[in-house]
């Protein structure tokens, strides 16, 4: 049962040997054989990297190869019935119904304060909603939703699925792997859009997207075969196996967002500088916390979401940002080294008036004050397939 998942603490936390405690995927065994150094990531034993690669070898391989993810600790869930796009419309900001079919979407979902309670991913399929919601948030997820629908008393479903995992295949060598594998014209499969087809053998729903900013697929399929198609993939010698270190050092350089870290249930999206999410729905609503948005771009916000570049030092989460006057600015909430940029990066909340790029600005660092320079993002040119 999700129900019994512990929330996570920190980004990472180290794992203590013998904790039947943690869930596992169904690729555990294989992380272990393959080397994996095993941590616990929202309640789950999950590879932080491999034995054979450290993290921004590991990194810098994905931006030029292919690598795999296990993201199978990401809750998959399926939405059925005629009033099922009303439903979801009424919890995310993003409009489901402009959907084209088998069409993704990121979207938010909201509390009546504007918070955001978690990201996600949704796709409209010819005759259901497929949702993908974070791991460690999954515990507050399901609840909400089945709290709300309970509510709404409208004729819809949801169906938290079972019996399948989630690979994340990512690079720019991915899709030519790929191909050699199906039978399915990759070509024709756009950036967020999804398709079923046979990869080596086996029934996948694939879709064009990932949390890298490269080109690559997300591939939910039966768990008995999981095993079968990372097998299939590594095969090949541009294919590496890449854990949870690598991943976050990836979305960091393509600026994307990490909840718990840019995104809280006291964060809006207007602050996350998330408001291209919301579509036209910034201006009819229709979702939680639309008057406090509404609000917040109509007369502005205290704090934004930015990008840092540093020189030397790495600054870290929490890490207090001031100006030439040692007044308090804002806050680091992602901060580390780049393997790409070979310099220290990271994102921050500061007040709007500093959030110009190219601006400079000082990262706290054991007490001491080091300059950063305000920076768009992302940091690293996204590869998405055009």
């Amino acid at each position: 049962m999700i129900g019994n998942r512990r929330l996570p603490i920190h980004f990472f936390q180290k794992r203590c040997f013998g904790d039947l405690s943690l869930r596992r995927t169904a690729l555990y065994d294989f992380h272990v054989a393959q080397g994996g150094k095993l941590v616990d990531f929202g309640g789950w034993d999950m590879p932080v990297r491999y034995n054979d690669m450290g993290i921004a070898d590991s990194t810098v391989h994905t931006r030029q190869n292919a690598s795999i993810f296990d993201v199978s600790h990401m809750a998959q869930l399926r939405f059925w019935g005629d009033d099922r796009v009303k439903f979801l419309e009424s919890l995310i900001v993003g409009s489901v119904k402009a959907l084209k079919p088998n069409q993704t979407r990121y979207s938010l979902f909201t509390n009546d304060q504007g918070g955001v309670i978690d990201d996600t991913v949704v796709t409209r399929r010819e005759d259901h909603l497929y949702v993908v919601v974070n791991a460690g948030r999954a515990d507050v997820d399901i609840p909400y939703i089945s709290g709300k629908l309970a509510e709404s008393k409208m004729n819809c479903e949801m169906e938290v699925v079972q019996g399948r995992q989630l690979i994340a295949f990512q690079g720019p060598k991915a899709v030519n792997v790929l191909q050699t594998k199906t039978s399915f014209d990759l070509s024709t499969l756009k950036f967020f859009y999804l398709a079923d087809m046979d990869v080596d053998g086996i029934p996948c729903q694939v879709s064009r997207s990932g949390y890298t900013g490269e080109d690559g697929f997300e591939v939910s399929m039966p768990t008995e075969h999981v095993q079968q198609f990372v097998e299939c993939l590594m095969a090949h010698d541009e294919v590496k196996m890449a854990g949870l270190g690598a991943r976050d050092a990836l979305r960091l350089e393509a600026g994307l967002t990490l909840y718990g870290h840019e995104l809280d249930e006291t964060t809006t999206p207007v602050e996350a500088d998330l408001v291209w999410v919301l579509g036209k729905r910034k201006e009819r609503g229709g979702f939680p916390g639309f008057d406090v948005v509404k609000k917040q771009l109509a007369e502005g916000v205290t704090r934004k979401r930015i990008g840092l570049i540093g020189e030397k030092a790495p600054f870290r989460d929490g890490a207090r940002v001031v100006n030439e006057n040692g007044e308090d600015i804002g806050v680091v909430v992602s901060g580390s080294f780049s393997p790409c940029l070979k310099k220290p990066i990271g994102m921050a909340y500061l007040k709007p008036e500093y959030c110009i790029p190219g601006k400079i600005v000082n990262a706290v660092v054991r007490k001491k004050n080091l300059p950063v320079t305000v920076s768009a993002m992302p940091f690293v040119k996204k590869g998405y397939y055009q």
